[in-house]
């Protein structure tokens, strides 16, 4: 089809088969978007009539599942097919968009409303702008002008809202001129521990490092511990994870430096550099940035 090998989406899609391991169900929806989006350019192209397709979306799941990068994956395919002008994504918390005053809450919000428009605003945590325990909390309005944007400028603005299911659910029913608003559900699935050792081995290759046999074996150990212990994130926690075994790698290489050091022993993560980690007595390592992160 010319509007799709036109438009080098399949690239895009291409890119986020290799970024993200897993999240099958999430690719599958967005290629299924991404070909309705192809549909809709090819019959305009002829002259068929249509009806601009809603496009805001809501994203769930928890942290480190991906969220954040399919959101920049999608809004370059928005882009490219010519459904948002610059293809960027603006990022934005309650804070960004909710005054604490009188008179606040509405510049805030529509500037960085004028910040995304063209691309993408992802909401995260979105639930955080309704709170109904606070008559005088500024978030609904922060909402109302959400709304207006939404659908007045739902050519050239696409909004994403994102944050745990259960309370993305709650959000939605307290709101039902912003569920209506929003067409697209796409729930990220928490990694399997095999997919979350996949995504540490391509974080190492990524950055020039690998594991050796024993460290592998040691990481996927780490990994159903860690997945046990509190404010566990997925792929983000595995990230943190790489990076502290990258500074007991690096310590224990200093510490060794009179013996000589090989280009293999600059590359390899070692057991040790694993196993030292306090998640093997139970604790989130990290969590006090007071204590030391090698023992």
């Amino acid at each position: 089809m010319a509007a799709y090998e036109g438009s080098q989406v399949h690239e895009v899609l291409e890119q986020l088969d290799k970024e993200l391991i897993g999240l099958r169900p999430v690719k599958t929806r967005i290629r299924e978007i991404a070909a309705l989006l192809v549909v809709e350019r090819a019959r305009k192209q002829v002259g068929l009539a249509t009806g601009a397709p809603s496009l805001h979306m809501s994203f769930t799941g928890r942290p480190g599942t991906g969220k954040t990068t399919v959101a920049e994956r999608m809004s370059q395919i928005l882009h490219r097919l010519g459904y948002v002008r610059k293809g960027h994504v603006v990022t934005a918390t309650r804070d960004d968009l909710v005054g604490q005053y009188i008179g606040h809450t509405a510049p805030k919000t529509r500037e960085m409303l004028k910040k995304a428009m063209g691309g993408v605003l992802f909401i995260d945590e979105a639930y955080y702008l309704y709170r109904p325990e606070n008559e005088r909390d500024y978030g609904a309005e922060a909402i109302e002008i959400l709304l207006q944007v939404m659908e007045n400028n739902r050519d050239d603005l696409v909004v994403i809202f994102a944050g745990y299911k259960d309370r993305m659910d709650v959000f939605y029913q307290s709101n039902p001129g912003l569920s209506s608003r929003v067409a697209n559900h796409i729930d990220f699935p928490d990694y399997t521990a095999s997919e979350l050792l996949a995504i540490a081995k391509l974080i190492l290759a990524t950055e020039n490092y690998r594991f050796s046999e024993e460290a592998t074996f040691a990481f996927s150990d780490y990994i159903q511990r860690r997945m046990q212990l509190p404010f566990f994130a997925n792929a983000r926690s595995i990230r943190n994870a790489i990076d502290r075994a990258r500074m007991r790698q690096a310590n224990r290489l200093f510490n060794n430096r009179g013996g000589g050091i090989t280009k293999g022993d600059l590359i390899t993560i070692e057991a040790p550099d694993i196993t030292s980690s306090r998640v093997f007595a139970g604790e989130v390592e990290g969590l006090d940035p007071s204590l030391p992160i090698t023992e």
